[in-house]
């Protein structure tokens, strides 16, 4: 009778434990639903709408002690233009022959980041030519010539052939002043003398350049030909 009362009370004992267990904890463990670093779920009326996240972002203002980003770019990039380089292209001539140009290149050196060479043509003054008119046929040219002679004028000859042919060539001369003497004494002696300017097309060379630095580029301490000048140019 006895074993059969501990019997009921040992069931009794362990169905309100049993109880207890399941019904009677708190919700400690409710917290736990899910592993450490996982993010809960969350219903969609819980989520703050996009508005109120803008407007929360745009209240909150960065710190004061921060300079603005303009002035730190513009302060870091100031050092760099106060150390930059100038630079223009420029030619130097003309040169009278190539050899000066040689030389010239040469003694340029380091401070020119490139070069080029170039040859143009030019039109230069030979002197002063004094004449007659150019007469119809060689035979009127040596009439001309006779009666210069028969006026006591000498240092005359007719041209027989080239350009001028069939003219009376009174001189060639390099001061304009000497020609123009010239062609007066002929006139006064009743000969309708002309002067004109003798011309020829010769080449010049010219140097093309890029200096290392133009602000401080002084390229007449090395090269002290006067005849030589600079201007600027495009650039290749």
């Amino acid at each position: 009778m006895f074993l059969r009362l501990l019997f009921v009370l040992l069931i009794a004992l362990n169905i309100a434990v049993g109880a207890w267990l399941l019904l009677g904890q708190n919700d400690t463990h409710a917290h736990f639903a899910t592993d450490p670093g996982v993010p809960k779920l969350r219903l969609l009326s819980e989520v703050p709408s996009p508005a109120a996240t803008i407007a929360h972002a745009a209240s909150v203002k960065p710190p004061a002690s921060l300079p603005p980003l303009a002035t730190a770019a513009t302060n870091a990039s100031a050092p760099a233009s106060q150390n930059t380089l100038s630079y223009a292209c420029m030619a130097l001539g003309p040169f009278a022959t190539q050899e000066d140009l040689r030389i010239a290149r040469s003694a340029l050196g380091a401070q020119v980041q490139r070069m080029r060479a170039r040859q143009e043509q030019t039109t230069q003054a030979r002197g002063w030519w004094v004449h007659l008119p150019v007469s119809p046929s060689h035979a009127a040219a040596l009439a001309q010539a006779r009666a210069l002679g028969a006026r006591n004028i000498q240092d005359y000859f007719v041209v027989g052939s080239g350009d001028n042919q069939n003219t009376v060539s009174l001189g060639l001369f390099k001061d304009p002043a000497n020609a123009r003497k010239r062609r007066d004494e002929i006139v006064a002696a009743g000969f309708p003398a002309q002067m004109s300017e003798r011309t020829e097309t010769v080449p010049e060379y010219w140097l093309d350049l890029v200096p290392v630095d133009s602000g401080h580029f002084d390229w007449r301490s090395r090269i002290h030909d006067p005849g030589i000048g600079s201007h600027s140019t495009g650039c290749f």
